[in-house]
């Protein structure tokens, strides 16, 4: 078999991987959780992202809307996931499962997930509660090596 052939078959697990991605619409989701959706013009090989007319798109219950953030650089410490968004279909999803906002309503929709964030941290803090008080689990960070 011949060099070229071994190498067109060789998956990259690197930042090289994502050569192909460069100059295509992408989204990324973090690990805080955000969305953001932009060209991707650039990374390096710690797979820092540079991208061009980005987004961020907040979603609340079945509404969303696009806050412009311009050029960012992510960092790639921080990317959960990568995907190539297909320009066909973007606009091709039914109003029945994500309806956009107009934008004088996003400040609305941003308080609205900073709302449903603190309440699902605070569930989060109380389930966190009882399974430390009634079931013995120990919190988050404690468990050095002593089990």
């Amino acid at each position: 078999m011949d060099p070229d052939t071994i190498l067109s078959h060789v998956a990259f697990t690197t930042s090289g991987s994502l050569v192909d991605c460069v100059d295509k619409k992408v989204i990324i989701v973090l690990r805080d959780g955000k969305k953001l959706i932009g060209v991707l013009r650039s990374y390096d090989q710690f797979a820092n992202l540079i991208l061009h007319e980005a987004i961020e798109r907040v979603f609340v219950n079945n509404r969303y809307a696009d806050i412009p953030q311009g050029l960012l650089l992510v960092r790639g410490e921080n990317v959960v996931l990568m995907g190539e968004i297909d320009l066909d279909k973007e606009d091709e999803v039914p109003p029945s499962i994500c309806m956009p906002v107009r934008p004088e309503v996003i400040p609305q929709l941003v308080q609205a997930r900073k709302v449903d964030r603190e309440a699902k941290a605070a569930i989060e803090k109380r389930k966190a509660e009882i399974l430390r008080t009634q079931h013995g689990f120990c919190e988050e960070g404690q468990e050095g090596d002593s089990y």
